[in-house]
């Protein structure tokens, strides 16, 4: 194997100390990866992120001062992002343009323009860029991949999911805890975070592969939740009592594929409820239901259809059956029950193997480009919005990829024949 492949951390708040202890060391060692350098705006944060690292592997990593400083850095081959959303996709295309492969956490885009200087710089310098969408690597998420692919449900007509995750306590003591959503749950409206339900579904459904989103709608339902909570945990005193919150409690987009698909994404995330990404697939034979983790099969389960609560865990049922080979081949751990640990997994795999990132450039930008379209949909009382396709043509005859690479989520290229059968 080659050489130590020395990497940088940029960003170590909450998310990224819990990436470098939960997915980053432990995969490191098995792909002879390091942490030589780690920045953070706050220094207190940089420190942090030294510390975990030195307390875990015994060495102590570079406290850089700024990420120009790892930029430059010979040294470093790698980078990931794991600071606030707004520098993403900047801080992506700076490392590029540095001839650094690239890394960068989940969240939506802040304009068409950034989605595009995304593309664009990966065109014009050929440097690897992957988004660390860990829920493209649930176990149930790949599983319903595999029964699709395998022909269990059909045609598949209609997909939805969410993010639906009580957020009030992180979103209002925001300024206390130096945390980004508050000032975007201030200021904007629109499906902020889409890349969860929307990364698995668009993987399903081809999409970049034989497959596009053309147009998208959504709509913003009034903004109560956090005004309500801030006024029964901080006191009408507080500075934010007085704020009118932009963000919409619930927002609801649909989108329309160029395959006669449709997609609905959901964000709640200011109302109290338990956390769900309800991941559903619908399909001609069959489906998948999230919210109660059930299958329901044509000629199967028809007798259930008054008594649908007998289904749900169902699913488990069929895991020996259809049970993705990655969660077979890794031995999934640490944080998010294993999945942080498989998309740090894959993009440390693209390195060694020099090979496009299971979710490439083009999956970063139409995945992260709902956020502004949505916006801007919000915004002309939900108008129907063209969705661009970034591969600029090339979507409908990607299929030069092989059955590996086209999702490449096994080192063993398991479903290589299987993917030939389609």
């Amino acid at each position: 194997m080659k050489d130590v492949i020395k990497i940088a951390v940029i960003g170590i708040g909450s998310r990224g100390r819990s990436l470098i202890r939960d997915a980053v060391l432990p995969a490191a060692e098995e792909y002879r990866v390091e942490i030589a350098a780690v920045m953070d705006l706050y220094e207190d944060r940089t420190k942090q992120g030294a510390d975990i690292t030195e307390k875990l592997t015994g060495k102590r990593p570079a406290e850089a001062a700024s990420y120009r400083e790892i930029l430059e850095d010979p040294e470093i081959g790698a980078v990931m992002i794991t600071a606030a959303w707004e520098t993403h996709i900047p801080l992506a295309v700076q490392a590029m343009k540095a001839g650094k492969p690239v890394a960068f956490e989940v969240g939506g885009a802040y304009s068409l323009d950034d989605c595009w200087k995304l593309v664009h710089t990966y065109e014009e310098t050929g440097v690897p860029c992957m988004l660390l969408e860990n829920c493209c690597y649930d176990k149930r998420e790949l599983m319903a991949l595999r029964m699709v692919r395998e022909g269990l449900f059909g045609s598949i007509v209609h997909c939805s999911g969410g993010y639906c995750h009580d957020l009030r306590e992180e979103i209002s003591f925001g300024k206390e805890n130096r945390h980004y959503r508050l000032r975007n749950y201030m200021n904007r409206n629109c499906e902020n975070y889409p890349t969860h339900e929307l990364g698995p579904i668009a993987k399903l459904l081809d999409v970049n592969n034989g497959n596009r989103m053309l147009t998208l709608v959504s709509a913003a339902s009034s903004s109560r939740g956090l005004h309500d909570y801030v006024l029964r945990k901080k006191g009408a005193d507080d500075p934010l009592a007085d704020v009118t919150f932009a963000q919409g409690d619930v927002v609801t987009t649909v989108i329309r594929c160029a395959g006669g698909q449709t997609i609905t994404l959901t964000l709640d995330t200011t109302l109290p409820r338990t956390y769900s990404r309800g991941f559903t697939v619908r399909g001609t034979r069959g489906a998948y239901f999230g919210e109660t983790d059930s299958i329901f099969l044509d000629g199967t389960h028809n007798a259930y259809e008054f008594h649908g609560k007998e289904l749900w865990g169902n699913a488990k049922e069929y895991e020996a059956g259809y049970q993705h080979p990655l969660w077979k081949a890794y031995d999934p751990r640490g944080g998010h029950g294993g999945i942080d640990y498989l998309v740090v997994s894959a993009f440390f795999e693209s390195l060694r193997k020099g090979t496009r990132p299971p979710i490439d450039v083009y999956d970063a930008a139409a995945w992260m480009s709902i956020t502004p379209l949505s916006e801007i949909s919000i915004a002309k009382g939900s108008m129907p919005v063209e969705i661009p396709d970034f591969t600029n043509g090339k979507w409908y005859m990607r299929n030069d990829i092989d059955g590996s690479l086209r999702f490449n989520l096994d080192r063993t290229d398991v479903f290589e024949q299987l993917y030939q059968k389609q």
